[in-house]
C-alpha cells in the first residue's frame, strides 16, 4: 500500500480548469504546463485512457475520465516500424486537447513496457488536471447544452497551434469549439496508404479512422487502401467502402457527402459507416443530422437491434445523430439506442449497406457488436 501511494503523481503547480458556463474548478498540473481549450467531453471507463487519448473522434476536446485513478498501467512503448506502433494506440499521437483526472498515477506497469500516462503527456505537450472531483464535472457537462473549457497552469505557454491545422482559426483567449471547422484536414491521411495484403479489398475514406477497424479487416484477410477524405473515390478500384469515424460536426465536412452519394450510392459494392462515417453516409441517402443535447460518450451504452430487439453494449462517443424522422424511403432503422431512441443504425432493404453510430472495434470497450464488421467482411 504504501508502494502504490508513493506512485501517485506528485504535483505542484497550480491549475485551473475554466468552462464557459463561469465555473473555476482548481487543481495540480500534469502532463505538460500548456494553455489549452475545447469541447468538454468525458468518458465513463475504467480503462482504455490511451485509446481514448489517441483516438481522432476527440480532436478538439478536452476529455474528462469519470473513474478514480487514470494511469495505472502506463502507456506501451510504441513498435519501431509499425504502423499500428501498439495495441493501446489508434493513431500515431494524442488526439485530445487536455485531460481532467481525479487522480494520476505515476508509475508504469505495462505487460509490454513503457512510459507513464503522465511523461507520455509531456513528451506530446498535451497539458491535464488533477485532483478534480470528476463525477461532478461529468454532471455539469451532461446538464449544459453546450460547454467549453480551458486548461490554464501557473508558468503555461500557448499551445503550438501548428500542431493540427484547424487550432490556427483561434486566438488565445477564445475557447475552441471544434465543430465550427471542417476537421477532416486534421485528422485524414495526406495520402494513399496499402496495408495488409488478403485477396478481399476495402477502401476506407479516413475520416479520423481508429486503427483497430483496420486490424480487424486484416486480421479477416482483407488488403486495406486508407483513402484521404478528399481523394478522388471514382478512380478506387475496390470490393467493398468503408466510411470512417471521426471527429467535428457531419455538415461540416466539405464536399465529402456529395461524394459519397455520387461514387458509392450509385454502386452494388458493400458499404459500412461507422460514428462519423454512418452520419456522412445518411447525410448522402437525404437523411438529416441533429446535434443532441448530451451526447453519448461512454464504454456502456445499451444499443437494440431491430426487429429482434436484442440488446447489445457499445462504445460511443458522439455529439451528433441522425433524425429518425428523416430516414429515407429504402432504408430501415437496425438500431436504436435504449435509453433515448435515437439512431444508432440503418441498412439498406435491397442493396448491401449498412451503417452504425457506435464502434464495433470497441478499443476501447465492450466487443459484443464486432460481428458488424464480420457481416461486412463476408459480403465483400
Amino acid at each position: 500500500m504504501e508502494k502504490n501511494k508513493k506512485n501517485l503523481a506528485k504535483n505542484s503547480g497550480k491549475a485551473c480548469l475554466e468552462l464557459s458556463n463561469g465555473i473555476k474548478l482548481e487543481g495540480t498540473v500534469v502532463g505538460a504546463s500548456v494553455t489549452v481549450s475545447g469541447e468538454m467531453v468525458f468518458n465513463t471507463g475504467m480503462l482504455g485512457y490511451s485509446e481514448a487519448m489517441t483516438d481522432p473522434s476527440y480532436l478538439g476536446q478536452i476529455l474528462v475520465f469519470s473513474f478514480c485513478l487514470i494511469g495505472n498501467y502506463g502507456i506501451p512503448i510504441p513498435k519501431d516500424g509499425d504502423f499500428f506502433m501498439s495495441k493501446g494506440y489508434e493513431s500515431s499521437s494524442i488526439k485530445t486537447q487536455g485531460i481532467i483526472v481525479s487522480d494520476i498515477y505515476a508509475g508504469c506497469y505495462h505487460h509490454d513496457g513503457g512510459i507513464s500516462l503522465e511523461n507520455w503527456m509531456k513528451n506530446q505537450l498535451v497539458p491535464g488536471i488533477a485532483g478534480i472531483d470528476t463525477r461532478y464535472l461529468v454532471q455539469v457537462i451532461r446538464e449544459s447544452k453546450n460547454l467549453w473549457g480551458r486548461i490554464v497552469s501557473e508558468g503555461s505557454v500557448q499551445q503550438d497551434k501548428t500542431r493540427f491545422e484547424f487550432l490556427k482559426n483561434f486566438g488565445a483567449d477564445e475557447y475552441v469549439d471544434p465543430s465550427k471547422y471542417n476537421l477532416m484536414p486534421s485528422v485524414s491521411v495526406k495520402e494513399k496508404i496499402i496495408l495488409g495484403n488478403g485477396f478481399k479489398r476495402v477502401a476506407i475514406i479516413d475520416c479520423g479512422v481508429k486503427w483497430n477497424i483496420i486490424r480487424m479487416l486484416i486480421e479477416r484477410n482483407c488488403k486495406v487502401e486508407l483513402l484521404p477524405w478528399d481523394n478522388d473515390f471514382s478512380e478506387v478500384q475496390c470490393d467493398g467502402w468503408l466510411i470512417s469515424n471521426g471527429p467535428g460536426d457531419p455538415q461540416n465536412t466539405g464536399d465529402l457527402v456529395e461524394r459519397i452519394r455520387k461514387n458509392l450510392l450509385n454502386s452494388d459494392k458493400p458499404i459500412l459507416g461507422i460514428c462519423l462515417g454512418h452520419q456522412l453516409l445518411s447525410l448522402a441517402t437525404g437523411a438529416k443530422t441533429k446535434r443532441l443535447n448530451h451526447g453519448h460518450r461512454s464504454h456502456n451504452q445499451p444499443v437494440f437491434s431491430l426487429p429482434e430487439k436484442k440488446a447489445y453494449m457499445s462504445s460511443q462517443n458522439h455529439r451528433y445523430a441522425v433524425e429518425k424522422k428523416s430516414i429515407q424511403p429504402g432504408w430501415e432503422l437496425w438500431f436504436e439506442n435504449a435509453n433515448d431512441d435515437s439512431v444508432e443504425g440503418l441498412k439498406h432493404k435491397t442493396k448491401p449497406f449498412m451503417s452504425v453510430q457506435f464502434h464495433p472495434e470497441a478499443s476501447s470497450g465492450p466487443n459484443d457488436t464486432s460481428w458488424i464488421i464480420d457481416n461486412f467482411v463476408d459480403l465483400l
